[in-house]
């Protein structure tokens, strides 16, 4: 009856011939079945007391250039567990491929070694994670293999996993159960060491320059450190709502302010505003700060970064995102965003001497601007809707409309403006930086400006005035800046969205699964 069984489940049935949800459910069952065939045969379905002595790769290092004769004349005994990923059985014999932390490599059972054991193969299905012990060797077609002694059913896989001839390709699904996108598509585990090497990159760049590593709190009593929509949440023994913060920025100034001179964070912000190809709510971002630094030797520094972050993961200054290339050796293009707008989004200097003139553009543009934008949020209107699509960079654009930025120290020259930047790859924005505003007074008539505006967000009704009390006692001429660590995994793994790039992205609730 079992032999029976073990035959339909493996026979191939073609997806238009089933009904994709009853098919899955009979596979299910067949191998609930099985499972409880195992266990009534007085063995443990998940046991949890095998170690394996070996790995894949350390097989494929060691023996790969082996030869035949050479496996033969002095045979390498293993011990391996890893999941099976395919399976071709022949009678008395059977081939299995498993997969142990993305290395994969065959395995042999035969009836003649394994005697009554063999049997046990039968029940093995795609997914199954077993243990084994046997020596390696090559097949006729020259396949490293290992000659599998002992075989033992660490854990039964009860749902099967996407058939081999269609694969799981649909890109919502696979954001939605990434740990079966993670089995399947091997350059999806390819995406996420990049990351981890990318971040790695960037914590030894800091802190072999004397930065200091910290953490910042994520419930904050007051919203502060960028213009956007926050999450709020309660705490219910404080009786108190707090916020998810937006950025950890106020919190790293008041380290400045305590004599920390140089500090970085790399953890998550949430922002309660659109989900896109760039955007996910929830988000890693790099924050660092420098005192005795300005904003242009933060740009120098941005430089450095991403070339150094570039030679350590891919070995080359350059790189291809998106059918571009991107040159990150120093020095890149720096230009004015008053520049960017007539030089990369077309728009008449005439233009921009007249605000009627500006909104009138924007109108036509399909911005509907608010009566209460001044010529600097024009400006940035105009910039983002014309200009930025052409910004492939490395690019810094630099000299912000203060209006736009209230944390920004004001341009020496001309306070209508602020020494900031924002950094730009294949048209995302990707750094934000400025020289800091450590004027507690400026500061707080800014901080009273944005609220007047409603730019805390809603509902919000008070700023950090325990920052402004910190500036109080002194904060030394710093500079810091914001580096979206999503986005920048996006570049340096070739990824289109940034859902590509979070193991688990945000999605819309679905009806039914």
């Amino acid at each position: 009856m079992a032999e029976d069984k073990t035959k339909k489940q493996n026979k191939e049935i073609p997806a238009q011939e089933q009904s994709g949800e009853s098919y899955e459910s009979d596979l299910i069952q067949i191998r609930k079945e099985k499972r409880d065939e195992i266990a009534a045969a007085g063995r443990m379905v998940y046991p949890n007391d095998f170690r394996p002595g070996n790995t894949a790769r350390q097989v494929i290092d060691e023996c790969g250039d082996l030869s035949k004769d050479e496996l033969e004349e002095t045979p390498r005994a293993y011990s391996l567990a890893g999941r099976i990923m395919s399976k071709r059985d022949f009678g008395k014999a059977a081939f299995a491929h498993i997969e142990d932390d993305a290395h994969r490599i065959q395995v042999f059972f035969q009836k003649d070694r394994l005697g009554e054991v063999f049997a046990d193969t039968k029940k093995l299905d795609i997914g199954d994670i077993i243990a084994v012990e046997g020596e390696a060797f090559r097949t006729k077609t020259d396949e490293l293999t290992i000659n599998v002694r002992t075989v033992r059913l660490l854990v039964k896989g009860l749902r099967p996993l996407p058939e081999k001839w269609h694969g799981l390709t649909d890109v919502e699904t696979r954001y939605r159960r990434r740990y079966v996108d993670l089995m399947v598509n091997p350059d999806v585990r390819t995406v996420f060491e990049t990351r981890s090497r990318v971040i790695t990159a960037v914590r030894t760049f800091f802190t072999d320059r004397g930065f200091i590593e910290v953490e910042t709190p994520m419930l904050h009593q007051i919203v502060g450190g960028a213009t956007a929509r926050p999450f709020i949440t309660h705490h219910n023994t404080l009786d108190m709502d707090l916020f998810l913060r937006i950025a950890p920025e106020l919190y790293l100034k008041r380290l400045l302010v305590g004599g920390m001179n140089r500090v970085f964070e790399i953890n998550k912000n949430f922002r309660n505003e659109g989900i896109s190809t760039q955007h996910n709510p929830e988000f890693t971002m790099l924050e660092f700060y420098q005192a005795y630094a300005a904003y242009d030797d933060l740009m120098s520094l941005t430089e450095e970064l991403f070339a150094s972050v570039a030679r350590e993961v891919t070995g080359s200054e350059t790189v291809e995102y998106q059918g571009k290339t991107l040159d990150f050796s120093p020095p890149w293009e720096r230009i004015t965003m008053y520049d960017a707008t007539i030089n990369y989004g077309g728009i008449d200097e005439a233009i921009l001497a007249d605000e009627k003139e500006m909104r009138a553009k924007l109108t036509a543009l399909g911005v509907e601007p608010d009566p209460k934008w001044g010529w600097g949020k024009l400006l940035v209107e105009l910039f983002e809707k014309t200009a930025e699509d052409n910004l492939v960079g490395p690019v810094f654009i630099t000299r912000f409309p203060t209006e736009v930025s209230p944390l920004s120290r004001l341009c020496d020259d001309d306070p209508a403006f602020v020494d900031r930047f924002e950094m730009y790859l294949s048209t995302m924005e990707v750094a934000n930086g400025f020289s800091e505003l450590n004027d507690p007074e400026d500061q707080e008539a800014r901080f009273i400006k944005q609220l007047e505006d409603g730019d805390f967000g809603e509902g919000v009704r008070e700023y950090d005035r325990d920052y402004i009390r910190a500036l109080e006692y002194g904060m030394p001429p710093a500079a810091g800046e914001g580096i979206g660590i999503d986005r920048m995994i996006m570049i340096f793994t070739d990824s289109p969205s940034i859902r590509d790039v979070i193991l688990f992205p945000q999605l819309r609730e679905k009806d039914s699964e």
